[in-house]
């Protein structure tokens, strides 16, 4: 019957896919105004050493330094030119007895008896660290920066990297701290974990589990405002989907996207939950097409958008669709000011007849469960968790989960993309020529391709896709340097860095107006990057609208979105016009 359903529910909604009958779909969909083949990249640079798989990127601005995590290798790049031939390499491969032992484990020697990187980050002001999967035994180390060499022993890395290079996984480096979250051991449950210094701090797996088959993507810390009258804590969140726990009446969701949250100053409890988070909480994040019950419930990566104030920052998440035969990649943003709200709502609970939640509507102990120490924890005696009552503890034990979920900006996607599944994502803000601040989201797709989006209205316009590898090949890592004013993207088979923009490219007044790229203004005779003109008197941009006026002897007329305009002596019209493709295919 499951499959019957299953199958039914596929015949009716592919269609929709691949039609997209309904207008708010195609409200949300975005062709690219232009598409750019990897011969027609301009200013890009590559690298690629003799490893594969260069999926970690460390970017440091002020030292001018891109750090590379790829397999059984690391790399020091100038991040001014990756392709400078000036790299510094340090080879981490596993040994050979390592490897049989990886292969006597049943492990594939074509992916999995490597050292794969997993965590690259800066230490402290000399020193990174770094950990492997190193054949399924991993190891940890850490590096001299200014020599790029291993400065110490190898560590045991079982406790802070997984053993597996395809699981999952996450990990921050904050004040000398380490919190990461994978499954670490093959034969483990998954967990979220404060690996250092002590105390050591661990989820809960019994009597109600705070994690099932979790798939994480990615972490980020939320700096609470200095000396703000309520005293709060930092807070960690983690990104992941993992099995659906939750009544639904939708067969198809046996997956859900989260965001859970711990206080960086937690240190577990005094008897109850030693060594234990005493402020793990969870909360489902929703992606869907209103009014279709249709839901993007994989959540493939994040970007925290820090703003002045840290309920001013935004997250945006990539998703995807459960189903391996369907592609399509939905963008949502969400309030940091939201998630923080749905973790002050109510709880849920597992009714063990069941083994699925429901919201709990009993009495909840005071202190609230869950909560960062505040000032209003301090007034009443309680300067650390370890102060926490243990009523209040065992219910946090056994009520992880919150009943509401995290909404989207908007209640909807910013955008809905079919045939494409993004892998990766980085966002970062532009001042337009009107002073307006427009964010521009950058996603790398699993073919290799970039896309280059503003933020409008509540929509994404998609600027242009860019062939970043003539091989198809997913984008793993993403990062952007607003110094070199480059985007870095790495592949299996190498990283490329590409401007992030090329005014330039435009090579006349609609397709600079059109192109809607917020760097980007028509000067009369050329598409530039205003940023470096002072004398902007004469530049044309229009990002909302994405209009361009053209003033004959007798009228002005403007085209909008998607048309070109024409003209022959003072008649003017306007056009469809196509997304143009660089360089020209032939036929074009």
């Amino acid at each position: 019957m499951k499959m019957l359903a299953r199958w039914m529910f596929l015949c009716c909604c592919v269609p929709a896919l691949s039609g997209y009958p309904f207008r708010p779909l195609q409200d949300l969909d975005a062709t690219p105004r232009v598409t750019v083949l990897s011969t027609g990249l301009l200013g890009s640079q590559r690298f690629s050493g003799a490893a594969r798989s260069y999926s970690v990127l460390l970017l440091e601005e002020d030292a001018g330094m891109l750090y590379v995590g790829a397999r059984g290798a690391l790399y020091a790049l100038d991040a001014s030119d990756i392709a400078a031939g000036n790299a510094l390499s340090i080879n981490w491969e596993a040994p050979v007895d390592q490897k049989l032992q990886c292969l006597t484990k049943g492990k594939d020697n074509q992916t999995e008896c490597f050292n794969h990187i997993r965590f690259l980050q800066r230490f402290n002001e000399t020193h990174l660290y770094v950990c492997g999967t190193h054949a399924f035994k991993p190891l940890c180390a850490y590096i001299d920066a200014a020599q790029f060499r291993f400065s110490s022993a190898f560590e045991d890395g079982r406790e802070k990297c997984p053993y597996d290079p395809a699981k999952g996984y996450t990990g921050l480096l904050i004040d000398g701290e380490m919190y990461t979250a994978s499954q670490y051991e093959f034969r483990s449950s998954p967990d979220i974990r404060h690996n250092s210094p002590s105390p050591t701090l661990k989820t809960e797996e019994g009597p109600t589990r705070w994690l099932v088959e979790a798939d994480f993507v990615g972490s980020a810390l939320v700096r609470e405002n200095v000396n703000t009258a309520r005293g709060d804590d930092d807070k960690i969140y983690f990104f992941f989907t993992e099995k659906s726990q939750e009544q639904t009446p939708y067969f198809s969701q046996s997956r859900v996207a989260r965001v859970a949250r711990v206080c960086k100053g937690d240190r577990g409890g005094q008897r109850t939950l030693q060594k234990k988070w005493t402020t793990f909480l969870k909360a489902r994040m929703l992606c869907s097409i209103p009014d279709y019950e249709f839901h993007f419930n994989v959540l493939r990566s994040v970007f925290l958008l820090e703003g002045e104030e840290s309920q001013a920052s935004f997250l945006y998440g990539v998703f995807g669709l459960e189903w391996k035969n369907v592609k399509a990649s939905a963008i949502c943003k969400y309030s940091i000011e939201d998630v923080q709200r749905v973790f002050e709502g109510s709880y849920m609970e597992s009714q063990d007849s069941s083994q699925k939640w429901s919201e709990y509507t009993g009495k909840v102990p005071e202190p609230r469960p869950g909560s960062c120490i505040t000032n209003h924890h301090r007034a009443m005696g309680i300067n650390s968790s370890r102060d926490l009552p243990d009523d209040v503890l065992a219910f946090v034990r056994r009520h992880p989960a919150m009943f509401q979920p995290v909404h989207p900006v908007e209640q909807r996607p910013l955008l809905f993309k079919r045939t494409v599944d993004y892998t990766k994502m980085a966002v970062h803000r532009v001042a337009a020529l009107d002073g307006t601040v427009y964010n521009v989201l950058l996603m790398g797709t699993d073919e290799g391709w970039l896309h280059k989006a503003v933020e409008v209205k509540g929509h994404l316009h998609i600027i242009e896709e860019l062939q970043l590898f003539e091989e198809p090949q997913p984008i793993e890592s993403m990062v952007i340097s607003l110094a070199t004013r480059s985007v870095y993207a790495g592949s299996p088979t190498g990283v490329v860095q590409v401007p992030l923009t090329t005014c330039q490219r435009y090579g006349s007044c609609f397709d600079c107006v059109f192109a809607r790229d917020p760097s980007c203004a028509w000067d009369g005779a050329a598409c530039v990057d205003f940023a470096s003109h002072f004398d902007r008197s004469n530049l044309t941009q229009d990002i909302v609208n994405g209009k361009w006026a053209v003033r004959t002897e007798q009228w002005m007329m403007w085209c909008p979105l998607a048309r070109a305009l024409s003209c022959r002596g003072t008649m003017c019209s306007c056009s469809v016009s196509s997304a143009p493709i660089w360089p020209p295919r032939s036929g074009h």
